[in-house]
């Protein structure tokens, strides 16, 4: 195998995620994807996963957050760029979204991510959001 698939790490740190929040997102079904470029030389993607509590208690955000990890997980190596920061955040239907639509929901979240950066006129960052 001569290419092999990027690196995947997780975000962790409330900074890498607000630093996302600025950049350009992209709502899906029942899931909204930011997706930074991070301007470095590491080739690596990294993701993070949110749910908020309006979605649902604890046992349907974690069921949430899990199933967007899989889709993360089969879809980044393929659709994602490297040097790119993505947060995939868990809209209502999340939970119980029949998983083929999942998929599809994150993968033409991707693809239209992937084209608005490719588009001459370039991504327009959204407002800079508060620090908390």
């Amino acid at each position: 195998m001569t290419d092999a698939a990027p690196a995947i790490e997780r975000l962790k740190k409330r900074a890498d995620f607000l630093a996302a929040a600025r950049a350009p997102s992209c709502a899906r079904g029942a899931v909204v994807l930011q997706a930074r470029p991070r301007g470095d030389d590491d080739p690596k993607i990294r993701v993070g996963f949110t749910a908020t509590r309006k979605i649902g208690g604890a046992v349907v955000r974690n069921r949430a957050k899990r199933r967007l990890r899989e889709a993360a997980r089969a879809l980044l190596p393929q659709f994602g760029r490297p040097g790119h920061d993505y947060v995939l955040i868990a809209r209502g239907g999340a939970p119980t979204r029949p998983w083929p639509r999942l998929l599809d929901d994150v993968k033409s979240a991707l693809i239209s991510l992937a084209a608005e950066s490719d588009s001459p006129s370039g991504a327009r960052p959204r407002a800079p959001v508060p620090p908390a």
